[in-house]
């Protein structure tokens, strides 16, 4: 996914570009409300960050001139306002979501990834579909190439988790969460189950679409640079 970040904290920047540009998305940065906005308006992205207290324009000017021109950018604020006045301000400003600092990045990972899929209408596809792969969410039936694929029901599991996030990485954090919830099999069960997916959907055919990037996760697309296939 592509972000914009208008945030005045550099060092909060940082942490944001270094943790989601690990995670094959890409980011922009703006340090004030008026070059966020401007951005916001004459961009394609598929959603904003928006701190709440910035130079030359706050967050919810900013949010109420950007509905104006971007009605459906999923947008979720940061700030250290966490009384129910100010997050009332901040929804009918026009924010989707609220996060109050300080916060654990993987969880706005999560709240950005639903309102995305919320936006995007992908949460109620009843097929997904990836090059030549196709999963049916109604009947589970996955193919390639109209080939069956057998899965077992993880593998189907971890199939369509990688297939609703393409092409972007999902971390095995929330690969595990899914399968397993807070409570994780010892050993690296994980891998061994994209290990069985991978041989079902990549190993007859010459495009691989499953791909890991090391220490962080996995992606499912047709080409991922800087990617490697897994041992």
């Amino acid at each position: 996914m592509r972000l914009l970040v208008i945030e005045d904290n550099r060092d909060l920047v940082s942490n944001l570009f270094g943790y989601f540009e690990a995670r094959g998305h890409t980011l922009d940065a703006a340090p004030d409300g008026a070059t966020g906005l401007h951005l916001a308006v004459t961009q394609q992205y598929d959603a904003l960050i928006l701190d709440w207290m910035l130079p030359r324009l706050d967050g919810p000017s900013v949010l109420k001139a950007l509905r104006e021109h971007r009605p459906d950018l999923p947008v979720i604020m940061l700030t250290a306002r966490d009384d129910l006045p100010d997050k009332i301000a901040g929804f009918r400003a026009g924010a989707d979501d609220y996060l109050t600092k300080p916060f654990a990045l993987q969880e706005l990972e999560v709240r950005l990834d639903a309102l995305i899929l919320r936006a995007s209408g992908r949460g109620h596809r009843k097929v997904l579909e990836i090059q030549d792969l196709r999963l049916d969410l109604s009947t589970l039936e996955a193919t390639r190439a109209g080939k069956p694929l057998h899965l077992y029901p993880a593998c189907r599991k971890l199939l369509e988790i990688l297939m609703r996030a393409s092409p972007a990485t999902v971390t095995r954090e929330r690969l595990e969460q899914a399968l397993w919830g807070d409570h994780p099999p010892d050993g690296d069960m994980l891998r061994s189950h994209i290990y069985e997916l991978r041989r079902s959907v990549d190993g007859p055919f010459e495009t691989k679409l499953i791909h890991t990037l090391p220490r962080v996760g996995y992606r499912l697309a047709a080409l991922a640079a800087g990617t490697v296939a897994d041992d």
